[in-house]
């Protein structure tokens, strides 16, 4: 082959000649322009999530607890990551029709999302989920709660100790140890008894106190509790926990009974949450004790559906799973009334309390309070993770190290997205310029940018 080099007309035929034959040869000229390569396919909600790749400590209890074999557990772990977007769209698309999304089903998890209008069937079945006809939307059951909230705080419920929004039933439901005090509690509330579904049980939940769930905790070396998760706010470490184990200024130790913290903030009742500062020679982690002393780590906070399986660790009744029952329960205690706490049919004893939920690798809340044991089956209510990291402005410590992931260019902007902040669904924001649609409530991490996550966000 003549150089492409050379002078002169026969020169410049042979270069020619030469860099037809580096192109038909594959090899491309330094001056051509090379087209980008095609884009990979988005990531799904289920990798987005790690469901895809589950601890398996979390696929074991499932085994145990919801009898699934291990290619069940890990086919419902991902179905429950893709359903919550799908719900998450639907949910958005629908507006003042939604009535609520469920899971159901042992092992397949099958989405389900209810409207208000027979017109909204063919949407959601587009989804791929089953439609559900009802007659009252969730914003009026949830309306509905509120005003129940509201009696709690002006009179006694000692009597009617949980209520909260049945989303697969439609409708509000209260649980009182007696019919007669169901109707006084409704008649205080000011609303119809043919609105709320009574259902009369002598179970009076109460707190796991004197406890350690996950990790055991010492309050002022007396009471017992436990860590949920660890967490970080302007550079301190440290834990988020029960709000009743603790005031703040109450200082802790650890396992060992070597010197831990201090609580920093604390919230009991109306909420059950609380952090503490750990001191230097504590290192938090991802981290969450499973069984037989296995770590299961945490990759996030995506909110599961109703439905959905979650796991708990108690050091009393050690690591369980089983079903996400309602969302924002109120539950009244002896000591006082909480809302916003999620009803499972996980089992929890004395001791347990504090401790951490999961959903697959998500965390979920810290252990509340609850009826029953573990020999026999019992109710177990956590306070949800999002509020408190929202209320306390802390950042959950993530195998994705997202507290030192730096802020968005677009920063300036009112609404621009940004890490560590909480986003409920339907939530807008700006990044890079384009407007996304909030599809899983959630914690933002640096790894979840909204361009990359369409299990988390929807560009509109």
């Amino acid at each position: 082959m003549v150089g492409i080099g050379r002078h002169g007309a026969a020169g410049r035929r042979t270069a020619l000649t030469a860099l037809g034959a580096l192109v038909l040869s594959g090899i491309p000229p330094a001056a051509a322009a090379v087209p980008p390569p095609a884009p990979g396919p988005p990531p799904t909600a289920a990798q987005t999530l790690g469901a895809d790749r589950p601890p398996a400590e979390v696929v074991r209890a499932l085994q145990r607890d919801l009898r699934l074999t291990p290619a069940q557990a890990a086919r419902r772990l991902v179905n429950e990551a893709e359903a919550g977007t799908r719900a998450g769209r639907l949910r958005n698309s629908l507006g003042t029709h939604f009535a609520g999304a469920w899971l159901k089903g042992p092992t397949s998890a099958e989405l389900t999302v209810a409207t208000t209008d027979a017109a909204d069937v063919s949407a959601i079945r587009a989804q791929g989920a089953k439609a559900a006809v009802v007659t009252t939307a969730l914003s009026r059951l949830q309306a509905v709660k509120k005003q129940l909230d509201a009696a709690a705080v002006r009179t006694e419920a000692a009597d009617t100790p949980v209520w909260y929004v049945d989303v697969p039933a439609n409708r509000v439901v209260l649980q009182a140890v007696s019919r007669t005090a169901a109707d006084a509690f409704l008649t205080s509330a000011g609303i119809e008894k043919r609105g709320v579904d009574v259902r009369v049980s002598p179970d009076r939940p109460r707190l796991l106190e004197n406890i350690v769930g996950g990790d055991a905790y010492y309050i002022d070396n007396t009471a017992r509790c436990s860590v949920g998760f660890s967490i970080t706010k302007d550079g301190q470490q440290g834990f988020a926990s029960a709000g009743h184990c603790g005031k703040p200024g109450a200082k802790t130790t650890g396992f060992n009974k070597a010197d831990q913290g201090t609580f920093k903030a604390s919230a009991f009742p109306g909420k059950d949450m609380s952090w503490v500062a750990v001191n230097q020679g504590w290192t938090a982690t991802a981290d969450v004790k499973a069984e037989g002393d296995k770590k299961a780590q945490i990759s996030g906070s995506v909110v599961a559906l109703v439905g959905a399986a979650v796991c708990r660790s108690g050091s009393t009744s050690g690591w369980h799973c089983g079903k996400i029952e309602q969302h924002d329960t109120s539950v009244h205690y002896a000591e006082g009334t909480v809302d916003g706490l999620t009803r499972t049919t996980v089992c929890a004893e004395p001791g347990d309390s504090g401790g951490p939920f999961v959903a697959g690798s998500q965390a979920q809340g810290t252990t509340s309070g609850g009826s029953g044991d573990c020999k026999s089956g019992g109710t177990t209510f956590y306070q949800p993770v999002n509020p408190v990291l929202s209320d306390f402005k802390l950042k959950l410590k993530t195998t994705s190290a997202q507290a030192d992931t730096p802020e968005p260019a677009d920063g300036g902007v009112a609404d621009a997205w940004a890490t560590g902040r909480i986003y409920d669904v339907g939530a807008t924001v700006i990044h890079a310029g384009v407007r996304y649609q909030c599809l899983q409530s959630h914690q933002a991490q640096g790894v979840w940018s909204p361009e990359g996550t369409p299990a988390l966000w929807q560009r509109l």
